[in-house]
């Protein structure tokens, strides 16, 4: 089923996804038994779909989505497999998507949706009766799509820290952080995550260099923005580091960066990272306000804060914590920001926040760690990725 992408839209910003819209299509023509046909769809702006609503509809300004059949009158027998195009303005999705409080690529499946069932035959203008069934059909189509996507499988990047912890406890060598990453590694993660906190309750420095050696998939080091952490991560360079806040009373990290208020100092040590080729995340709750901050300050990924979705017991907190977490992934990716996740995640709750498009990867420990003094630690990683596959 070949599938004709081209994203014109001529501004950085939002982002689309094409794997996400391919997908789409391909899901709307087998829906319909059209494998077999070629589907267009373009990406535009709104100056762009002006000119083209003039032209072909003569009608003035942007309209959010435009559909050209190949299907019709004489032009059937010359188009062949040719289904048609589908045109969309990415600056009217977006004011819709901000109108009815959604994310912009459920604006555009919408919108996909709504121009593939024109090129099928629907037209809502022709009376009531049709506009109905229309309607209907296009709610049809949406929740099927729900049910037959299929996203690309989540990386798991897996936190050692608890590791050290238990070292720590008897102050000897025994158990190694090192060597457990290595076994991490070889059941399949593909990242190892240690966070070197300022009072080196766990983790401690020897860990961090001997781990920069070893790695072989990603080392990402988190840290608070202390000056002597932060000099030792420029010497060490672990393929990234994620700023994290850092309270030395707490049993573990509390809650995300406040952004907004270290914009400042947070983009200093930004810069000094970027400087040194290391890409830097910002661990950040689920809001919109510290995503759009992150993004104006050099950040290259955030990792949402999914600690209140994962300690919520009930159903009615945990739904509206999953929708915050889903929402702020969309939002960070559309602003052009890479996006992790992870805080608490467990054996229970991580399949749903695995199933994100716009995630690429979740940050597991404490659950894996706890997992592994049952079934061993390479038994408990392959657990983990098979719930998120």
């Amino acid at each position: 089923m070949p599938i004709l992408y081209a994203n014109e839209y001529p501004r950085a910003l939002p982002l689309v996804n094409e794997s996400h819209i391919r997908q789409t299509a391909e899901i709307l023509l087998a829906l319909t038994g059209r494998t077999e046909s070629e589907l267009s769809i373009l990406l535009v702006d709104d100056m762009r779909m002006s000119e083209l609503n003039n032209t072909w509809r003569h009608k003035d300004g942007p309209t959010n989505v435009l559909a050209f059949s190949l299907t019709e009158g004489e032009d059937l027998v010359m188009a062949g497999n040719l289904l048609g195009d589908i045109v969309i303005s990415i600056d009217t999705a977006a004011r819709e998507a901000a109108k009815e409080k959604s994310s912009l690529h459920q604006c555009l499946d919408l919108l996909l949706v709504h121009g593939f069932l024109h090129l099928i035959g629907y037209e809502h203008e022709k009376s009531d009766a049709e506009a109905e069934r229309m309607t209907k059909k296009e709610r049809d189509m949406l929740q099927q799509l729900k049910t037959k996507r299929s996203e690309p499988m989540i990386r798991l990047a897996v936190n050692v820290d608890h590791v050290a912890t238990l070292r720590e406890a008897r102050g000897i060598r025994e158990p190694d952080p090192v060597l457990a990453a290595g076994i991490c590694e070889l059941a399949g993660a593909e990242g190892i995550v240690v966070h070197l906190r300022e009072d080196r309750r766990h983790i401690q420095d020897r860990d961090v260099r001997l781990l920069r050696q070893t790695v072989k998939t990603k080392l990402n080091l988190e840290m608070g923005a202390n000056s002597e952490i932060i000099k030792l991560a420029l010497d060490v360079k672990p393929d990234m580091v994620t700023l994290v806040p850092e309270k030395r009373k707490e049993l573990t990290t509390e809650g995300g960066l406040n952004v907004i208020g270290q914009k400042k100092k947070l983009k200093d040590v930004i810069r000094q990272m970027n400087d040194a080729g290391i890409p830097v995340s910002l661990f950040i709750d689920p809001d919109p306000g510290q995503i759009a901050a992150a993004g104006t300050i050099g950040a290259t990924f955030v990792e949402i804060h999914t600690g209140r979705y994962s300690d919520a017991s009930r159903e009615e907190e945990r739904e509206h914590e999953f929708a915050l977490i889903a929402a702020a992934a969309e939002k960070a990716f559309e602003a052009g920001l890479r996006v992790n996740a992870g805080h608490g995640l467990n054996y229970v709750n991580t399949t749903r926040v695995a199933s994100l498009a716009s995630i690429e990867e979740l940050s597991i420990g404490h659950a894996i760690m706890t997992r592994a003094i049952y079934v061993g630690l390479d038994q408990a990683v392959r657990e983990m990725l098979a719930l998120m596959t």
